[in-house]
C-alpha cells in the first residue's frame, strides 16, 4: 500500500516489550491463557473484518447500528465485533495480541494511549491515500485531534470521536440566575474567571433553592486529573514531560488551579465531597443546577431531564482549552499484512466514520467533521451546543505512561483529592504532584 501506510523501521517484538508498553499505562499482567482465542482473529474469511472494541451497553448498541448503516459503503464486507472489558485488561490483551501478530484486523483505542503503542511497534500506520479513496481525508478532522494521530510523520490512529469534559446545566435555574445568553445557551462570559465561576455557582444555588455546581472526585481515578489538566492548560502554563525528567511546569499556576478547584468543592456552591456516582445522581435528581462531567453522561441526564443543557467547559483562565480524550481506530501489528484485506479494513473504517450521526446521538462529538456540518446533526440538542469543544481539546500529555485508565491519572488525582478533600495546602499539593510526575518520568520507556 502507498501513502502514510508505507513500512517503517520497528523495534523487535518481545513478550516483555509488549507487557512493558501495556503495564506502563497501568495495566496488570495477564497470564498466557488470556490470549487463548486471539489466534482466531487471523482465522477469518477474506470478507470479514474483525474488530475489537470496548463498547458495551447503549454505546455497543449504537455501534451495531453503525455497522448496519455502513454496509452499503462497504459492499461484500462483514464486520465481526469482539467486545472486551474496558481498562487495563483490554489494553494488555491488545498489546500482547499485537506483539504476537494475532490481533484483530482493527481495534478501538483511546487516543491518549497512542504514545504507548506506536513507538513500540504494536500498531501499524494507516494508508491515508487509501482512506482518501474512500472519502476520508486529513481535512475532515479538527487539528487539535488529528495532531495526536501522528508519530514520526505517520498516521497511527483514525479518530472516531472526541469526548470532552464539559458542563451540563438545568436551563430553568440557569435562566433565573441570568446565566443564559439571548439564544438560550450558556453565557460563557458569566464563567470567564475564577471569581465569576464561583459567583455563578452561588447564583445557581439561589435560583434552584438547592445547590449550584456538582463535581464528583472522591476516590475517583481520573476526574480530578480531567478537571485540573483542562484548567491548567487554560493558564498557558508550560507542561513538558521530557524523558527522564524533571517535569517542566509552572508551580504557581498549578497552585492557582488547585486553589480554585478547592473552592469549587468547599460546600458553598456545591454539595461538597461527592464521588462520581453521587454527583451524577445529585444533578440527575435536580439537587444541583450544574455538573462538571464528560459528555458520555448525556444519556443519563436526558433521561432525567429531556431539556438538559450543555456547553463546552468555560474558559476560566484566559486560554480556551477543554480536556478530552478520543476513541480511535488502530491497526494491530502484522509482520506481513495481506494488502487486499488491509484495504478492505480501510474501507470498512471509512464507512463507519460516515455513519457517525448515529454515534452522535450518545453525546460523542464525531471526529469526522462532515457529520457535524449536516443539518441532521444541527438538530441534535444539546450536542450541537458543545461541538465547538472539539476545536480546543487537550488530551493527556503524549508520554508512554499517561492516558485513559493509567496509573498516572490515578496518582495525580490522589494528590488533588488530598487538596480538595483532606485540606492539603494548594502549594504543597502542587509540589507533591510534580514529585509524582517526576517518579513516572524516571522510569525507562519501553520503546
Amino acid at each position: 500500500m502507498t501513502g502514510s501506510g508505507a513500512p517503517v523501521d520497528r523495534p523487535a517484538f518481545t513478550r516483555r516489550r509488549a507487557l512493558a508498553a501495556a503495564l506502563g499505562a497501568g495495566a496488570a499482567a495477564l497470564g498466557t491463557g488470556t490470549l487463548s482465542g486471539c489466534g482466531n482473529a487471523l482465522a477469518s474469511d477474506d470478507s470479514t473484518v474483525r474488530l475489537w472494541d470496548l463498547f458495551q451497553g447503549a454505546d455497543g448498541g449504537l455501534l451495531n447500528d453503525m455497522v448496519r448503516t455502513a454496509r452499503p459503503d462497504m459492499p461484500g464486507t462483514k464486520i465481526e465485533r469482539t467486545v472486551l472489558e474496558w481498562g487495563t485488561p483490554y489494553y494488555t490483551k491488545l498489546a500482547m495480541a499485537s506483539a504476537g501478530g494475532r490481533g484483530p484486523d482493527v481495534a478501538v483505542a483511546h487516543m491518549s494511549r497512542l504514545a504507548g503503542y506506536a513507538p513500540t511497534g504494536l500498531i501499524d500506520p494507516w494508508d491515508t491515500d487509501a482512506l482518501a479513496e474512500f472519502g476520508v481525508r486529513r481535512g475532515d478532522f479538527a487539528d487539535a485531534v488529528w495532531s495526536r494521530t501522528q508519530y514520526e510523520r505517520k498516521t497511527y490512529a483514525i479518530p472516531l470521536d472526541t469526548h470532552p469534559f464539559i458542563v451540563f446545566y438545568d436551563p430553568k435555574p440557569a435562566k433565573k440566575a441570568g446565566l443564559l445568553a439571548a439564544d438560550g445557551t450558556l453565557d460563557a462570559e458569566a464563567f470567564s474567571s475564577p471569581d465569576r465561576f464561583l459567583a455563578a455557582g452561588r447564583e445557581l444555588a439561589k435560583a434552584s433553592g438547592k445547590q449550584g455546581i456538582a463535581f464528583g472526585y472522591v476516590n475517583d481515578t481520573a476526574q480530578g486529573w480531567r478537571l485540573f489538566y483542562g484548567l491548567y492548560r487554560q493558564t498557558g502554563g508550560v507542561f513538558e514531560l521530557p524523558d527522564g525528567g524533571p517535569a517542566k511546569v509552572d508551580l504557581d499556576r498549578i497552585t492557582e488551579v488547585i486553589a480554585f478547584m478547592a473552592k469549587l468543592v468547599d460546600g458553598k456552591v456545591n454539595p461538597g465531597r461527592l464521588n462520581y456516582e453521587s454527583a451524577v445522581a445529585a444533578f440527575a435528581n435536580g439537587q444541583t443546577g450544574m455538573i462538571l462531567n464528560g459528555e458520555w453522561e448525556l444519556g443519563t441526564f436526558k433521561e432525567a431531564n429531556d431539556n438538559v443543557g450543555a456547553a463546552p467547559f468555560p474558559t476560566v483562565f484566559g486560554t480556551p482549552a477543554v480536556y478530552a480524550d478520543a476513541h480511535a481506530f488502530v491497526l494491530p501489528h502484522r509482520d506481513s499484512p495481506d494488502a487486499d484485506h488491509r484495504r478492505r479494513t480501510h474501507r470498512a473504517v471509512a464507512a463507519l466514520l460516515k455513519a457517525g450521526q448515529i454515534w452522535a446521538t450518545a453525546g460523542h462529538i464525531p471526529a469526522y467533521e462532515p457529520i457535524t456540518r449536516t443539518e441532521e446533526y444541527g438538530e441534535l440538542v444539546p450536542q450541537t451546543h458543545y461541538k465547538t469543544a472539539a476545536e480546543h481539546v487537550v488530551l493527556d500529555p503524549s508520554v508512554w505512561f499517561a492516558g485513559a485508565g493509567s496509573d498516572f491519572q490515578n496518582a495525580v488525582s490522589q494528590v488533588i483529592q488530598q487538596a480538595l478533600h483532606d485540606g492539603l495546602a494548594p502549594d504543597r499539593a502542587a509540589r507533591a504532584m510534580v514529585r509524582r510526575i517526576n517518579t513516572f518520568l524516571a522510569k525507562p520507556s519501553p520503546a
